[in-house]
């Protein structure tokens, strides 16, 4: 649904550049001209087919491993046999809150940074991917990941430790054309709301990434 959604709100923004620029996350009209839903609506429409598909790619292939986990009694028994399942209805609730959520949690650092810059505009789901990126990587920290094109397996915790330095560093370096904060925070948001719904994965992900590396 998601990313049926992302897709075709995008392709329809794609040929309209008033409907475009209504959605897009501009911080000035939503500080002073109360247009909250563009918080919301920026989170799905993208600048180009490019944008839209990476996006989409990666929320496909990890969205689907999270909802998993989140959602199916026998895999997440397997994954975490000392910890209760929440149920099936519970499990859908925490996805929509990781994926809603990152794209709030995204959103901040742009609202309170440039509300008083007309100029500033953001689109695209990336924060909120970023959040589900980074809770697969906390519930699976050593699954192989790759980057595309690249055929090299690293190891999830590795590519998230990696991701979270890089998009800090971009964030502070700036003028880049791209909301490498909206990425960070969302990445974050991510494992906050993980540790919150519940604390003992956090000893899961010691224990595997301390077994991994021959620690434990």
């Amino acid at each position: 649904v998601l990313i049926a959604a992302n897709v075709g709100l995008s392709l329809i923004a794609f040929n309209n550049p008033v409907l475009l620029s209504k959605l897009m996350l501009t911080p000035y009209d939503v500080g002073h001209r109360k247009q909250w839903y563009r918080v919301l609506s920026h989170a799905f429409i993208h600048g180009d087919y490019i944008h839209l598909f990476f996006n989409m790619y990666v929320l496909y292939s990890f969205g689907g491993l999270i909802e998993d986990i989140f959602t199916v009694p026998e895999y997440f028994n397997m994954l975490f046999p000392d910890l209760e399942f929440w149920g099936v209805s519970r499990g859908y609730l925490y996805f929509v809150l990781l994926y809603f959520g990152g794209i709030l949690a995204a959103s901040l650092p742009s609202l309170k940074k440039h509300a008083d810059n007309p100029g500033y505009n953001s689109l695209g789901a990336s924060g909120a991917v970023s959040a589900v990126v980074m809770a697969l990587i906390f519930l699976l920290p050593t699954m192989s990941l790759q980057f595309i094109f690249i055929p090299i397996n690293i190891p999830a915790f590795i590519m998230g430790v990696a991701y979270l330095a890089y998009e800090y560093y971009m964030s502070k370096k700036g003028r880049t054309g791209i909301a490498h904060d909206a990425h960070y925070w969302g990445a974050i948001y991510g494992l906050v709301l993980l540790l919150v719904l519940q604390p003992l994965f956090a000893k899961y992900f010691i224990l595997n990434v301390g077994s991994f590396i021959g620690l434990i």
